[in-house]
């Protein structure tokens, strides 16, 4: 995709973290924003401050587990602004610690649903409307190197199954020679509060039953912030998608210095051997 002014976007997840530096990423090249996120009052602070810089800029609250919310989306995108031409589904959370057994189901549908249903929602209701314009286009698909790499519970068996589904997007629209690209996004550690991210879960998939004891979780969820405060910034994630959107590339992999991890499983699986196992970080 090589225009972006006057084109326009939709990122979910888009009130802090990687989405908003996506959404300050494609302003700053002239598009119109469409921002979604869950928090209503983070998102009207958001859609505040683009328009006070001067962005042309829709805020709308979206739940990315309901696909109605998402239709929803796409009808206000489309009223608004008459086209939708990037789309990143961006939306995710963590939280659910443990062995994937001990986890409990309301664990399995909270994850599952922001974090794999949210991206398959997104490419159900906008890829249609994005083929039928004609024009060129991009999505990009929130996963994480977690997506590449063994292990990580709940959160790693949706994150694996967006690098997938994104493959399978890829070869999809290049065998229709279709004007729309995909990138997957596999980020390692970015500053963001996604390890609070249990403040937005819903009251009906409430936490009932922990996986693991308090003090591990919580010693659990201390030591992921500290990574995180020593990842990334989103502005620095956002500027590697603009150049992958840019020049159509899938895979945007954050952290060269992890590349170790990956040719590590991969070789592994060549020689059908057993994986390495590995902690956080």
């Amino acid at each position: 995709m090589k225009e972006f002014r006057d084109r326009v976007a939709v990122v979910t997840g888009a009130a802090s973290g990687i989405g908003r530096g996506l959404a300050e990423r494609f302003a700053a090249e002239g598009m119109k924003i469409v921002l979604a996120d869950i928090e209503e009052d983070a998102l009207r602070l958001a859609e505040a401050e683009f328009r006070e810089k001067g962005a042309d800029v829709l805020g709308v609250r979206t739940d990315v587990s309901k696909s109605e919310d998402l239709e929803k989306l796409a009808q206000q995108t489309l009223d608004a602004f008459g086209a939708v031409h990037i789309v990143c589904n961006n939306a995710g959370v963590a939280g659910a610690w443990g062995q994937a057994w001990a986890n409990t189901l309301d664990d399995w549908n909270w994850i599952m649903g922001v974090n794999l249903w949210g991206v398959i929602h997104g490419v159900r209701t906008f890829l249609p409307i994005m083929l039928e314009q004609g024009e060129e286009g991009h999505v990009v698909n929130t996963a994480s190197l977690a997506g590449l790499m063994p292990g990580r519970g709940i959160y790693g068996v949706t994150k694996q199954a967006v690098v997938a589904l994104s493959e399978s997007l890829y070869n999809d629209l290049k065998a229709m020679d279709a004007k729309i690209g995909v990138s997957v996004l596999c980020p390692g550690w970015v500053d963001t509060n996604i390890v609070d991210a249990s403040r937005n879960r819903p009251a009906e998939l409430a936490r009932t039953v922990d996986a693991i004891p308090d003090a591990q979780r919580e010693q659990m969820e201390t030591m992921v912030r500290n990574f995180l405060k020593t990842g990334l910034q989103p502005s620095a994630v956002a500027d590697q998608v603009f150049e992958a959107v840019r020049d159509n590339k899938l895979y945007i992999i954050t952290h060269p210095e992890m590349d170790f991890i990956i040719r590590e499983r991969f070789d592994n699986i060549l020689a059908r051997t057993n994986p390495t196992p590995r902690m956080l970080g």
